[in-house]
C-alpha cells in the first residue's frame, strides 16, 4: 500500500453543525460519531473528523467531483443563500472558475474554512 490520507481533523466552532454542513451540501450520508468526533466519510476513503474547537483558524479544504455534482452542489450553495467566489482571494464574487476546463467555486462554511469543488484538478489540462 502507498502513501494514502486516511482523515483530517477539522477544528469547529460547532462540530456537529460544521459536519452537518459539509455532508448536507456535499450530497454525503448523515455524519458518525467516533469518540469525540462528528465524522463525514468522502467515497475516496477518507474521512473528515470534526472537533470542537473555540477559535479555529480557516483552513482549505477542496472537493474533486463531477459535473453533474458540481450542479447539484451549486444549486444547494445558492439555495442557500452562501457567498462564493471563483477565486480563493475572494475578488470574484457570485462568479464560478473555469481552470482546466472543467468548473471550480469556493464558498465558506459556518467555521469560516474555505471549502471548494472542483471538476478537474488544477494542472490537468482538462
Amino acid at each position: 500500500m502507498g502513501v494514502q490520507l486516511n482523515h483530517t481533523i477539522v477544528h469547529s466552532r460547532d462540530q456537529q453543525a460544521g459536519a452537518e454542513f459539509l455532508a448536507q451540501i456535499l450530497g454525503r450520508p448523515a455524519p458518525t460519531r467516533f469518540g469525540p468526533f462528528h465524522v463525514v466519510e468522502l467515497d475516496n476513503g477518507v474521512s473528515l473528523d470534526f472537533l470542537h474547537h473555540d477559535a479555529p483558524e480557516p483552513q482549505h479544504y477542496a472537493f474533486l467531483i463531477s459535473e453533474a455534482e458540481f450542479d447539484t452542489i451549486f444549486d444547494r450553495i445558492r439555495e442557500r443563500g452562501l457567498d462564493y467566489w471563483a477565486d480563493p482571494g475572494r475578488t470574484q464574487p457570485g462568479r464560478i472558475n473555469r481552470h482546466d476546463g472543467g468548473r471550480g467555486v469556493y464558498f465558506p462554511d459556518p467555521s469560516g474554512h474555505y471549502l471548494e469543488i472542483i471538476t478537474q484538478p488544477y494542472g490537468s489540462g482538462g
